[in-house]
């Protein structure tokens, strides 16, 4: 198509945006097109799990922002990758499934948002599921554009973290995503066939041939285009170009939870004072447009091992065995480039008296610092703790009107003092874990030493080391009260033809990563328009 008019314009070519995409399509009297900032994902780095570690540390796929100097950090810039591909941070993620638990949802309706309690987004799951694990049942899918499987050739040492949680009361479970979320296990990952099943390779690749989709790359959205308080298109550019594309219905924005704010900002939509100071005429005065934001903060505490086809490294022996794995994967599409490196984990509490599991382990089957900003020579692997529902609070403000000049991102981490004492917890949890008897024969020194028994040493060396586990949510939540950005059916308050939809209309974090539930909300918008229409 060469039409300039369609009947949705979709921002974000990241998991929400091929999901709506997708679907819209599925009416062939529907038109859609899909503004994607960065290219296609063709790379063989997004296609082989593996490859993420060469993607999150540097800009490539890669939005590869920072925030603003972090308090709760030792004043330090914490760093937020996120994928600027086709896929958007599902080509670049670690590719882990996960729901959630049921309180997270049952929470969103409490807070006034009809539909979004758990019994009513389980469809919608299990509508985007295929799932190898478990097949058809109560709580998943068969038939969905995203496929779910375990890693291929998972490393041995798994079955040490997963003894090892035993042995500190953390029981294997078979399903985290279904009755349980408590309880150790072997992650769930976005694969098909031993590659990565992004949401562009479920959702978009296979209806690129549909002539009732434009999909464009390399167009970046400088502003939504309105006529009075109606949404009727997109300025972008493209080429060197500055451009413009037309939506007869809507408008829809999944640009993320740093992007949908930032845009909705720069086209006038958000906190007038902010607005005003920097020259954008206000549209309309909606104060909670890049408040609430929320991501989970990651404390990580790595260990050195002897080098072995068991981790990844940096070594000879490692070199060697790399190769011989990228091998394998091109013939057999099996062996250790089918990892996401984040094999096995846990969710858990806290203490005894919390209702629902507040955090998260996962072990790495490589040496991680710094996002792998550092390396480091030799093998090791790592055991992250995730912080699942902080009460800290943070911002996405515009630094400019030009949309193409990063915003001011502010997770606020630690902004809270009790997100400070459960990380404690949960550090402490972390140490006695991997200084168990299954790890004694593969156990060496520790990366960056601290003795969890002293509280002052170990919140030191919180601040120092930890950040984003790339989670970043609500900043354009849904709901009805003063800081709300969007209602339950997705829309823009005070507009008609301007949905958000993606990340960032969470009105709190879920207990879990969130690029499944992303794609459940596209799901269930998706449902929610077409039924509309």
């Amino acid at each position: 198509m060469t039409n300039s008019e369609f009947d949705y314009v979709i921002i974000g070519g990241g998991s929400a945006g091929c999901v709506m995409a997708s679907r819209l399509t599925e009416d062939a009297h529907v038109t859609v097109a899909l503004l994607e900032a960065g290219g296609p994902d063709k790379s063989v780095f997004i296609h082989a799990p593996a490859g993420a570690a060469a993607m999150v540390p540097i800009p490539f796929n890669n939005w590869a922002f920072n925030t603003v100097p972090q308090k709760g950090l030792n004043g330090r810039r914490g760093y937020q990758p996120r994928g600027k591909v086709l896929g958007g941070s599902s080509s670049i993620n670690a590719m882990v499934y996960v729901r959630g638990h049921r309180w997270d949802y049952d929470h969103w309706a409490s807070l006034g948002n009809p539909g979004w309690s758990y019994a009513e987004v389980l469809p919608y799951f299990k509508r985007a599921e295929n799932s190898e694990p478990h097949g058809a049942t109560e709580y998943h899918g068969v038939g969905g554009p995203l496929n779910v499987a375990h890693v291929r050739s998972p490393s041995p040492l798994n079955a040490a973290f997963l003894e090892a949680a035993a042995l500190q009361g953390i029981p294997l479970n078979a399903d985290y995503n279904g009755a349980e979320q408590f309880g150790s296990f072997m992650y769930e990952v976005t694969h098909k066939n031993g590659e990565r099943c992004s949401a562009a390779k479920g959702y978009l690749t296979p209806n690129l041939a549909r002539t009732n989709l434009q999909v464009m790359t390399h167009a970046q959205t400088a502003r939504l285009l309105f006529d009075g308080k109606r949404a009727i298109g997109v300025e972008y550019w493209q080429g060197g170009e500055l451009k413009q594309v037309r939506a007869r219905r809507e408008v829809i924005l999944c640009a993320g939870a740093f992007g949908s704010p930032q845009l909705l900002q720069v086209s006038g939509i958000g906190p007038a004072a902010h607005l005003r100071e920097h020259g954008i005429a206000v549209r309309a005065d909606l104060p909670g447009v890049g408040q609430n934001l929320q991501d989970h903060i990651d404390y990580v505490q790595a260990y050195r091992c002897r080098p072995g086809r068991d981790t990844f490294g940096i070594s000879l022996p490692g070199s060697l065995h790399f190769l011989q794995a990228m091998c394998e994967w091109q013939k057999q599409r099996t062996g250790r480039i089918t990892s996401n490196y984040a094999e096995s984990g846990g969710f858990i509490r806290s203490s005894p008296d919390i209702e629902v599991p507040d955090l998260q382990l996962i072990f790495l089957v490589g040496l991680v610092d710094d996002h792998a900003r550092k390396q480091h020579l030799g093998h090791g692997f790592s055991c992250h703790v995730d912080l699942l529902r902080p009460k800290s609070r943070g911002s996405v403000m515009i630094e400019s009107m030009d949309a193409r000049v990063a915003p001011l991102i502010d997770p606020n981490f630690f902004g809270e003092p009790e997100d400070m004492q459960v990380m404690l917890r949960g550090a402490k949890i972390q140490q006695r874990l991997i200084a168990s008897a299954p790890f004694d024969a593969v156990r060496g020194k520790m990366l960056y030493p601290v003795d969890a028994n002293d509280d002052v040493a170990l919140e030191n060396a919180i601040r120092t080391h930890a950040d984003t586990q790339y989670h970043p949510v609500g900043s354009c939540k849904m709901g009805q009260d003063a800081l709300a950005v969007v209602d339950a059916q997705l829309r823009v308050h005070g507009f008609d033809g301007l949905r958000v939809v993606d990340a960032s209309i969470m009105p709190t974090l879920i207990g879990g990563n969130t690029n499944a539930p992303t794609i459940m909300i596209a799901e269930k918008a998706a449902a929610l328009m077409r039924a509309g229409h």
